[in-house]
């Protein structure tokens, strides 16, 4: 019976359950393309299963952990490039569980907005995808949330939900390192993943050309360089953690090398970091040159070119770094672990990335 009152619907209100059904449909197939033994190939249930007896694990420790991308993402948002974001929010989880000593297993995204455009979602998942590929990990399921009135037009955030395993007794903890132990760094693709608050402030105020050319490297345009993927060390670093030759791992996220560092060291430890060990790359120096940032707010704010940190004893320095670099990273020897109190220290001279005189900032946890 129609009583001439207005009927109301979810697609009205701004909620496409179709354009939902078909974004879930289309990423059926790249969610295939992550699977790895434990985990099925199927998604749309209430629930993704993972078998640890079937990863070949025996007496695992659950080690979990989650994250977004930051404003980077708005970056991204603003310049209609979708594709690698995905990617990013893949490593911030993935790269944390690996300095555990943990193998990342399974990944769960949520993606949210205000009004679904699947194009975008695609390409964004699209990106998550080949992050757990690269990682290893099976992206078994996720939440796809339209949500009117939340977000401006044609924004939307990610967060991501990672879940890995390592044997009872092997995981990284920190407390194996000691006075001596060598400082290995690997080299970062870029800004990564923090930082990018500053880096929008200066690109607003100093009126960047984002399409054209970086100054540093006439062959990228500006945003590209900028919105270079977040290098995801896992499959490098997983054979060199299981033998046993890596004590303990940091990864270089928010706090920059100063206050990571610490979070990996035991009471008596002190992190001592050689800023001319590793060159600057043409990237930070503009950052640093353009916002006349300080070597102290470069080494909290930036990874300032190394994303992840080892120590390793000195005996072990040479072959860790021999098998790194077979695994296509850029290695360099940046420190040492001294007595001291629980910290950590970087110092650098002339021509490292300020080039001003000698300096030192230090940060204790």
């Amino acid at each position: 019976m129609n009583s001439g009152k207005q009927s109301y619907t979810y697609e009205q209100a701004g909620v496409s359950i179709d354009a939902g059904n078909r974004l879930v449909k289309a990423i059926g197939p790249l969610v295939k393309t992550t699977m790895r033994p434990g985990a099925d190939g199927e998604i749309g249930g209430f629930g993704g299963f993972f078998d640890p007896k079937a990863a070949g694990y025996k007496d695992p420790l659950l080690v979990a952990g989650n994250d977004g991308v930051g404003t980077k993402l708005k970056l991204a948002i603003d310049a209609n490039r979708h594709d690698s974001v995905g990617v990013d929010l893949v490593a911030m989880c993935v790269n944390d569980l690996i300095v555990q000593g943990a193998e990342p297993l399974f990944f769960l995204d949520y993606f949210a907005t205000g009004k679904l455009d699947n194009g975008v979602a695609e390409r964004v998942i699209a990106g998550i995808a080949d992050g757990c590929r690269q990682a290893a990990c099976a992206l078994i399921g996720g939440e796809t949330a339209e949500m009117p009135g939340m977000y401006a037009d044609g924004d939307y955030d990610l967060a991501g939900f990672c879940v890995g395993a390592v044997e009872r007794g092997e995981q990284l903890t920190g407390d194996r390192v000691a006075t001596g132990h060598v400082l290995l760094g690997l080299a970062s693709s870029g800004v990564h993943s923090n930082g990018f608050s500053l880096v929008r402030r200066l690109a607003a105020d100093k009126g960047w050309k984002l399409d054209r050319p970086a100054l540093f490297d006439q062959d990228r345009l500006l945003i590209e360089a900028l919105l270079e993927p977040t290098r995801i060390y896992v499959k490098s670093l997983l054979p060199v953690v299981r033998d046993g030759r890596v004590d303990a791992l940091a990864h270089i996220t928010g706090g920059g090398l100063l206050e990571n560092l610490p979070r990996v060291l035991p009471e008596g430890a002190r992190a001592v970091v050689d800023a001319d060990a590793w060159p600057q790359s043409g990237l930070m120096a503009f950052l640093q040159a353009q916002g006349n940032i300080e070597p102290g707010e470069m080494a909290r704010t930036f990874n300032c070119g190394i994303g992840m940190v080892l120590a390793v004893t000195p005996g072990q320095a040479d072959a860790v770094t021999a098998a790194l670099q077979d695994a296509g990273e850029t290695v360099y020897r940046i420190g040492e672990i001294i007595e001291g109190s629980r910290g950590c220290t970087v110092r650098g001279s002339v021509g490292t990335w300020s080039g001003r005189a000698d300096w030192e900032v230090s940060h204790d946890a």
